[in-house]
């Protein structure tokens, strides 16, 4: 069971998902900074939206953080450097509010093109205004998009069942790609100085901030209207502003603004801007799917799985091939953790077969991941395990070979003069330990695993399972393998509890074994 932190309003939905997941969870909005700092001490995972600030200050005090989840896209109020140093997962939900962003969208370009809330105003304040809120149609006029990314193309979409004509400018999108969704792909100077109206879809970054300013605003038409439901910061708005109140261009709609919340802004007092407190994802709908899949990503987070939306961590998508070999990359990984007596400096961890196919980089960090949380008693997370291995001065080397005439598919990892390799087998898929030490054995992983090397002849295996009873110590399992050289063998043991230490000498001490290492799943000091 793990404390969940959820510091701002979710869905019931994703709330009640962790709790029946067995999480206790702590729904504690409005806190201040301070409140924060007191509030997330031993907590395991933080649920936040826009308003929340998980600075550097609140991953320190929050020492036991696995995850940080953001019910939102952005996430420029979470320092993600500072999290991917302490190991800490932060993902964000880039799909729930997708179709109530593009809607929302359409709603500021329709209120602004026709001054819907300008008009309302007045009338509900007693004025009859017909004249002067005139307004003018969509139809054939121009539409700028800058990103063409999902909200972009549902954007495009929506305008064009307007009538409207659609270019966007994107510099990581293909011309080809593009010409799907809009009608012509330009330039960020051509988009200004051919659109009527412009709507912005792209992160808040570096180089994003400030994008849309006075310099730019230059080359708009006079009939220029701008709509930003993306990220506040985006657009100048000490700039956009003077354009607006001179005359330069017609008018704005913004549903995002540069340190929300704010009450205060030049663009508010002026009657040909249209704006909305962040609304974008503001629906029963986009809430629900945000609160569902936050849950989602959490508890995966939570239970130590790869996480896909988490947005530190070098690696996005999983093969459908490889996914069920992640369990067993980092089973394998804690195995040979235990195995070794030190970390080697260079581990090999070689992808056979179909699973060798595609890129490997999520099955390495899971089995670094393994490894590292076998000996080090700090917490291991796919956002640090290859960090960690560097800063341990292990040199990791992901092979793959496509093609083997042995198995359909094999991991195995290797270091310092041991190996481990195992498979899926059957139905389920179950793991199975195919390989310990270049011996071939067939075994599943086990919490507590003693490895033997020995002479291959009679009376060995006897006296093993002679001293192991002798000490009290139950058999659950056991396997014995063969050198590929025909030269000694191996058995690999499954036992209820750890071998001590005294008993692990003296089965070195029976004539005929070599070695008894100790490498189950379970830490080696258990």
């Amino acid at each position: 069971m793990a404390q969940v932190l959820v510091a701002e309003k979710i869905a019931d939905i994703g709330v009640a998902k962790l709790r029946h997941a067995g999480h206790e969870v702590e729904v504690r909005t409005g806190m201040s900074p301070d409140e924060l700092l007191e509030a997330v001490s031993g907590v395991n995972a933080l649920i936040i939206r826009s308003a929340t600030q998980v600075t550097a200050e609140v991953f320190e005090a929050g020492r036991d953080l696995v995850i940080v989840g953001r019910a939102g896209v952005g996430l420029d109020n979470v320092d993600v450097e500072t999290a991917t140093e302490h190991g800490v997962l932060v993902v964000n939900d880039t799909l729930s509010n997708i179709i109530s962003a593009a809607e929302h969208t359409m709603a500021l370009i329709m209120a602004q093109a026709r001054n819907i809330p300008q008009a309302h105003a007045a009338l509900t304040d007693g004025r009859w205004e017909r004249g002067r809120w005139e307004g003018i149609e969509l139809s054939d006029k121009t539409l700028g998009i800058i990103g063409l990314g999902r909200i972009g193309r549902l954007v495009a979409e929506r305008a064009m069942g307007f009538a409207m004509r659609v270019i966007a400018s994107d510099p990581y999108v293909s011309e080809e790609m593009a010409l799907h969704s809009v009608m012509a792909l330009v330039s960020l100077e051509e988009l200004i100085a051919q659109s009527d109206f412009i709507t912005i879809h792209v992160a808040r970054t570096p180089e994003t901030i400030g994008l849309i300013n006075s310099e730019l605003l230059e080359l708009a038409k006079p009939n220029l209207r701008i709509v930003n439901v993306s990220r506040g910061g985006i657009v100048d708005e000490a700039d956009l502003a003077e354009a607006v109140s001179s005359g330069r261009i017609a008018g704005a709609a913004l549903d995002v603004f540069d340190g929300e919340p704010i009450t205060e802004s030049p663009l508010f007092h002026l009657d040909s801007v249209v704006v909305t407190p962040h609304l974008g994802a503001s629906t029963e709908e986009a809430q629900s799917k945000a609160g569902d899949a936050i849950a989602e990503q959490v508890m995966l987070g939570l239970a130590g799985e790869f996480v896909p939306a988490a947005v530190n961590v070098p690696a996005k998508n999983v093969p459908d091939v490889l996914r069920p070999y992640l369990p067993l990359a980092e089973q394998l990984g804690r195995l040979f953790g235990n195995l070794c007596e030190r970390l080697p400096e260079v581990l090999e961890v070689e992808l056979i077969g179909e699973i060798g196919k595609p890129d490997n980089t999520v099955a390495v960090m899971s089995a670094v991941k393994g490894l590292l949380s076998a000996v080090s008693d700090m917490p291991v997370s796919y956002v640090n395990a290859l960090t960690m291995a560097t800063e341990r001065g292990m040199d990791v080397r992901a092979i793959s070979t496509p093609k083997s005439k042995d198995h359909v598919n094999l991991l195995t990892v290797r270091g310092g003069g041991h190996s481990l390799g195992g498979h899926l087998t059957g139905a389920r898929q179950e793991p199975v330990l195919v390989l310990a030490d270049d011996h071939a054995v067939h075994m599943p992983p086990a919490a507590h695993m003693i490895l033997l090397s020995n002479d291959d002849r009679p009376g060995v295996i006897g006296a093993v399972g002679t001293l192991l009873g002798d000490a009290g110590i139950n058999i659950n399992d056991m396997n014995v393998g063969r050198a590929p050289t025909g030269e000694g063998a191996s058995m690999v043991i499954a036992t209820p509890q750890p071998v001590p230490k005294e008993v692990a000498d003296a089965l070195v001490a029976i004539d005929g074994v070599q070695s008894a290492r100790y490498m189950g799943l379970a830490r080696a000091e258990a």
